[in-house]
């Protein structure tokens, strides 16, 4: 099982996660399966964390365009206000 963990600091949760949750039917159509958890950082508000579930870790890193982040993926993360460059783990289950 693969699994993407993305951390990121957002100008506000409130504008961040419906331009997050546009993005549900592209994650879909690459391979995310299930639901994304959705967190905030207990110490800051201003810092998301989600976990999502993808059928192969090659279809996600394909999807965020790893090893070298995609321009989509850059583009969509600054129009949902991202402040900052994410951190993006590539995790397979063992």
């Amino acid at each position: 099982m693969a699994h993407v963990l993305v951390r990121a600091k957002v100008e506000s949760y409130r504008l961040w996660r419906p331009a997050f949750d546009e993005g549900d039917s592209r994650r879909k159509a690459a391979g995310a399966i299930g639901e994304p958890l959705v967190f905030r950082s207990g110490d800051d508000p201003f810092e998301v964390v989600v976990l999502l579930e993808w059928d192969e870790l090659e279809n996600a890193r394909q999807f965020f365009g790893f090893p070298e982040r995609s321009e989509a993926f850059l583009e969509a993360t600054k129009k949902a206000g991202v402040t900052d460059t994410p951190t993006v783990f590539f995790l397979s289950q063992v």
